[in-house]
């Protein structure tokens, strides 16, 4: 017996080892297309002798290869170097994620630019960093932990998005903890972010920060006094500090100060609805060269807030153009901490789509607000924009040539030909395979409508009884959930979460006013909904939802049916239903 031919390979026909070979490639090529790296920065802005963390993210599943950090001498103090990979499961499987991270320490202040590194054969965008100058020496602290706390803004108006800084300061290690901030009486507050975590020289001694942002918006003018922050932990010690009882390795607690804020009224002569910001520009991402009739166009118009979230911005939406319907996407928001502040930057697509020629011209998008800074009123205002449209486009069908075919009845190449691709022509089976992936496609079904008819057929008893019985539970919002969404939610999750706070749930928004029993809360219901479907404002609507739901909402007693002992007059389906 031939050894070596029980081992061998069985043989392969040459085309189908080459189509195999090209698969391969293919799915590598694929692989390393898809493979993406991004860097970004924990803070944007720091000072002399602080640290900021360089975050760099890789999916390429073909490199261990961490990036190189050699570029980054030249500016920076390096260290801390840390790695993690994890597998990201998604609906088009599965993803190696590897993120690296890196402590930077400026060598000089000013605007810095962090340059671009390469992670294997992918690379980074530069990302710049502001380097402030080094503060006036600090006195030196002989706590082992100590809190700071700032506002942004320490006189700002009602309504106004306040950014709140807590930073814990410890110069020990720490094992463990838990860090706290009460919101104040007569404002909300609310965490933003993740924490930032950097070291800071004060007096010539190294501290560890833990930078925790929130997001503070007063409610009623006058003194805002904020809570202290508070710190309960453990730090890491020698084995000397925790027998000489040094203090370093056992518990460690900290109180910070608290705070006032002289919060200011919205002005007589402000513009409603009331928007304070610190400033706004709008601008067009992009606007189209011409229109047709019964094409869309689009016009991208980004808006970009500083001082504000989201829910607290008006909606963007184009002035009406004259023989043009406008149909707008989603609202599309980033929202970022810098300078200690909130900073939103929301974009909009507008689909234009031309009924009729000639000249189309839109008015430019003005949106009034507040300047915090200057206390005065500002406006911000986009160009117009106007268009001559063109006829409707020929049908693409008719303006198109038909495929040519060869001698031998195949269809030649050409643009537009999916079968005449090379991958095409790969994965074209031949008319006898054909036949037998048919034949077992059908085998397949069948077998599937089997196996179904089988199951149902045993159980389909299980499933009416268990559907009449088991009835799911209305969903449950509290005060404090209510409270979060109307400072910072959508408002139909705020239509939502009233009706699911009625007892029994209320089946719509009109219903859950009906049975409010306060008029000021059905008057705010009212202000919700023309901000969702009249053209309102949504800041008014937040403003009078806010006040009227400040304790909760107030509910009419809803008389509970006696089930009769009679049968009923008509069948459950009969004409006497009422709905």
């Amino acid at each position: 017996m031939n050894v070596a031919r029980l081992f061998s390979p069985p043989a392969v026909p040459s085309r189908l080892f080459a189509r195999a070979t090209l698969l391969l490639l293919i799915a590598l090529a694929s692989l390393d297309a898809t493979a993406q790296v991004r860097a970004w920065l924990d803070r944007d802005r720091i000072a002399m002798g602080e640290t900021v963390t360089l975050n760099i993210e890789s999916t390429a599943a073909t490199t261990s290869t961490e990036p190189d950090y050699a570029p980054l001498l030249t500016d920076f103090f390096v260290s801390g170097r840390t790695s993690r990979r994890e597998f990201v499961m998604g609906t088009g499987g599965s993803t190696v994620r590897t993120l690296y991270a890196v402590a930077l320490r400026p060598r000089r202040d000013g605007l810095i630019t962090v340059p671009a590194l390469n992670v294997g054969s992918l690379r980074t965008q530069p990302i710049p960093l502001t380097v402030a100058p080094a503060a006036a020496p600090s006195p030196t602290r002989t706590e082992e932990v100590f809190i700071e706390s700032e506002a942004d803004d320490p006189d700002p108006y009602v309504q106004q998005s306040v950014g709140w800084v807590v930073r814990l300061y410890s110069a020990t290690p720490l094992i463990s903890g838990q860090l706290d901030q009460d919101a104040p009486d007569g404002a909300s507050l609310q965490r933003v972010g993740d924490d930032a975590q950097y070291q800071r020289d004060i007096g010539g001694r190294r501290y560890h920060v833990v930078e925790r942002r929130f997001l503070l918006v007063p409610e009623r003018s006058g003194v805002l006094t904020v809570p202290p922050a508070r710190f309960e932990g453990r730090g890491a010690g020698g084995f000397f500090d925790d027998l000489l009882g040094g203090g370093r390795g056992g518990a460690l607690d900290a109180v910070g100060s608290p705070r006032k804020l002289d919060v200011q009224p919205a002005p007589a002569n402000a513009p409603q609805p009331w928007l304070p910001l610190q400033n706004l520009t709008l601008r067009y991402q992009s606007t189209p060269q011409e229109l047709r009739v019964g094409s869309a166009a689009t016009v991208t118009v980004e808006a970009t807030a500083d001082g504000a979230t989201a829910a607290q911005m008006p909606e963007l939406q184009l002035p009406s153009i004259d023989g043009v319907q406008v149909f707008a996407e989603p609202v599309q928001a980033d929202e970022r901490f810098v300078d200690g502040r909130p900073r939103v930057k929301l974009t909009r697509r507008f689909s234009l789509v031309p009924a009729r020629e000639g000249d189309a011209r839109m008015a430019g998008l003005q949106v009034r607000w507040w300047d915090v800074r200057a206390g005065e009123a500002q406006t911000s205002t986009l160009p117009p924009l106007s268009w001559t449209v063109l006829p409707g486009a020929a049908a693409a069908a008719n303006m198109s040539p038909a495929p040519s075919a060869s001698a031998g009845g195949q269809i030649a190449p050409g643009p537009g030909n999916a079968a005449a691709s090379p991958m095409a022509r790969f994965t074209d089976l031949g008319g006898a395979n054909k036949a037998w992936v048919l034949a077992a496609v059908l085998f397949a079904a069948l077998w599937l409508l089997t196996l179904v008819w089988g199951l149902h057929r045993g159980d389909a008893a299980k499933v009416v009884s268990k559907a009449q019985d088991d009835t799911p539970a209305a969903p449950h919002a509290s005060h404090v959930d209510l409270k979060r969404l109307i400072d910072r939610g959508d408002l139909g999750d705020v239509a939502d979460a009233l009706c699911a706070m009625a007892h029994p749930p209320a089946r719509d928004l009109d219903e859950a006013r009906e049975r409010l029993a306060d008029a000021d809360q059905r008057t705010a219901v009212d202000e919700l909904q023309r901000a969702r479907w009249g053209g309102g404002s949504a800041v008014t609507a937040r403003e009078a939802l806010r006040r009227a739901f400040a304790t909760g909402p107030t509910w009419r007693s809803v008389p509970t049916r006696t089930a009769s002992p009679l049968p009923p007059l008509y069948p459950p389906d009969g004409p006497g239903q009422r709905g």
